[in-house]
């Protein structure tokens, strides 16, 4: 089969294509060094790839690859490779194709020739010779297909979650400046700490936003978790409409959603003490002067400034100058 790399995602892709289209599971896989899958290539103590050893895993066999610049390590296969280059390379290299499925397409039919064509000096084909040796010596596939999953280290943030993929994952407070590993697949996003799993999340497409679990946060970070911004300058109206303008300016502009509630949370309670005509107009004054914050909203307040009106100086006519081409010029 072709593909469009040799990068992680295709690699594993071709391994499980290949030993479904065998139909099982042989004892031992020899492979290539390529640095997708192998990480050191060491003859006696291989490392493999996270997600590479994962898959050998679910097929319960072993990944034994090859040395770099050892071609003997695997001569069969470089035979083989000789042989697919003739029989169905050489006779694809003058057509044009239009997508990878249209040429695997190609590929597959030259394959089922090459596999049912007789070889001269044994007197059967290939696939009879796998049936009648080969086929009774693999173990059967699992019943469920191989999903593919990446592996990825990260730092907990102060605010207990990891970034992965331009998105924010929560994961117990208590592990923040710890490093934890992720696993990625296409649904789901596991964070492990110490070779256990600490959290699970759904995996989300919104870039920049936050999947935050209630019990992962502090004790003091719980009582925001049931707010939402919608509820909040909710609230915030029915005191008035600067009071909203300035709860939904103030959760936007904070960097972490927790920052933006308890503030938001704040200035609702500056209505228990002050009334809500002085709340509103203290909001009105500091959306004004661009003073967005709790700590400007309270000093307005305490000041007694919310009484008195924004001071605006009237514009002043622009000085004659022999430059400017006044009015008459547009007529």
């Amino acid at each position: 089969m072709a593909s469009l790399s040799r990068q992680l995602p295709d690699w594993i892709d071709a391994q499980c294509r290949a030993l479904n289209f065998i139909g099982g599971v042989p004892r031992a896989i020899v492979c290539d060094n390529l640095k997708a899958g192998v990480v050191k290539a060491l003859w006696f103590e291989p490392t493999l790839n996270a997600t590479f050893a994962a898959m050998a895993e679910h097929y319960d066999t072993t990944i034994l690859p090859t040395r770099s610049r050892r071609p003997r390590d695997k001569g069969k296969v470089e035979g083989a490779v000789l042989i697919v280059e003739r029989w169905i390379l050489a006779r694809l290299r003058d057509r044009r194709f239009f997508s990878l499925a249209e040429l695997n397409a190609a590929i597959a039919l030259l394959l089922i020739d090459l596999n049912d064509r007789p070889m001269r000096h044994v007197g059967k084909s290939r696939r009879a010779i796998f049936e009648e040796i080969e086929r009774s010596a693999l173990a059967a596939l699992p019943s469920a297909p191989f999903e593919y999953a990446e592996w990825k280290t990260a730092k907990v943030h102060p605010d207990y979650h990891v970034e992965v993929d331009k998105t924010f994952y929560s994961v117990p407070h208590r592990l923040i400046g710890r490093r934890v590993d992720v696993r990625l697949t296409h649904r789901v996003v596991e964070i492990f700490y110490d070779h256990a799993r600490v959290a699970s999340h759904m995996r989300t497409s919104q870039r920049r936003g936050y999947v935050t679990v209630n019990e992962h946060m502090p004790k003091a970070h719980q009582r925001y978790a049931n707010m939402t911004p919608a509820c909040l300058i909710n609230r915030a109206g029915k005191t008035g409409p600067s009071t909203a303008t300035f709860v939904e300016r103030l959760m936007r502009d904070k960097p972490h959603p927790e920052q933006g509630y308890r503030s938001a949370v704040g200035i609702l309670s500056l209505a228990r003490r002050y009334e809500r005509d002085r709340l509103e107009a203290a909001c009105d004054r500091a959306l004004t002067i661009g003073a967005v914050s709790y700590s400007s909203v309270n000093a307005i307040l305490k000041a007694g400034l919310d009484k008195v009106p924004p001071a605006t100086r009237p514009a002043k006519p622009t000085p004659a100058h022999g430059n400017i081409r006044g009015g008459s010029y547009y007529q």
